[in-house]
């Protein structure tokens, strides 16, 4: 039996999309997905619905490296509202507990300064990590409470940028795998008065800028604009692709000649001049520096390959 030819444009990069509120991460991946006619595409760690702001989205090829994205530092906004908690540590959760606030502005410093630098974190019950096979927040749903491991969490700046009555919002910029709505739902308890996400907004994945990210709104609204002036939707919305190389830009750069980079296509290590001694690299060909993928330095010394791109004909 053949293969099963895939369905749409073969179109290799990342989006910046500014996720709106109430939308689901997969759906706003879908809806971009369409909008490029793109064979392929996957985000590059989820936002909750509640949540706005930058979702990396991962076209063609580039999907290969999102894993990167995943693992990478995140920036954020967000306004906790104190005096309510939640079950699922924001505003779209039911209530569980309702307390007065008596917060001074001393007393919410000294509680923030226990969330900077190196911590340990119990993930939400609501959030998307497995247990069992299946996500905590199917077990949360169903009113189950299972084990969960604390995790090391890095919160390398938290800056207050407003106390006002039972409202704090905050800069915080975390490591992977950190978690806002418990960050917000442990200052609450610390405080003695409880506190959920009342707005949550992620303004920074890795080195990506935020001012390249652009709406589901404008990207229909080029979509209309091509068919209206009848050219080719790619020549509206394409510019807003970033290279796919940029998920692994933090990776060091490993050049090599046509001919090397023959041989580690076909799957072969190779001895490339100046290669770092070990550790993940990029990998780029020729002069013109073409993206080929990410390699692995083996225990000999050789690059040998991890994650290839697969060059489609012209």
């Amino acid at each position: 039996m053949g293969r099963r030819r895939n369905r749409g444009r073969l179109i290799d990069g990342v989006l910046l999309l500014d996720k709106p509120q109430g939308l689901s991460s997969n759906d706003a991946l879908q809806k971009v997905k369409r909008i490029y006619n793109a064979n392929k595409a996957g985000h590059t760690g989820a936002l909750d619905p509640l949540a706005t702001g930058m979702l990396p989205i991962c076209l063609g090829e580039a999907t290969k490296f999102s894993q990167f994205l995943l693992d990478s530092d995140k920036r954020y906004t967000v306004v906790a509202k104190l005096g309510v908690r939640t079950d699922t540590s924001d505003a779209d959760g039911e209530v569980v507990s309702e307390r007065p606030v008596n917060v001074t502005a001393e007393q919410l410093n000294a509680a923030l300064d226990t969330f900077r630098g190196d911590t340990m974190q119990v993930p939400s019950m609501y959030s998307a990590l497995k247990y069992q096979g299946q996500p905590l927040y199917k077990y949360a749903r169903e009113g189950i409470e299972v084990p969960r491991e604390a995790r090391p969490i890095t919160v390398f700046e938290l800056n207050l940028l407003r106390f006002e009555g039972d409202e704090v919002e905050l800069d915080i910029h975390v490591s992977k795998g950190t978690y806002i709505r418990t960050i917000t739902d442990d200052l609450g308890e610390l405080l003695g008065c409880g506190a959920h996400v009342k707005v949550l907004r992620r303004t920074q994945v890795a080195g990506y800028p935020a001012e390249r990210m652009v709406t589901l709104e404008q990207l229909q609204q080029l979509l209309t604009e091509a068919e209206q002036q009848e050219v080719a939707p790619k020549t509206f919305l394409d510019p807003f692709l970033l290279p796919m190389d940029t998920a692994v830009g933090s990776l060091p750069e490993v050049n090599m000649t046509d001919v090397v980079a023959s041989y580690l296509m076909q799957g072969q290590p190779v001895q490339v001049p100046g290669a770092p001694l070990d550790g993940l690299v990029r990998l780029t060909i020729g002069e013109a520096k073409t993206f080929a993928g990410i390699g692995q330095i083996d225990d000999d010394g050789l690059v040998a390959p991890k994650r290839l791109v697969v060059f489609q004909d012209a």
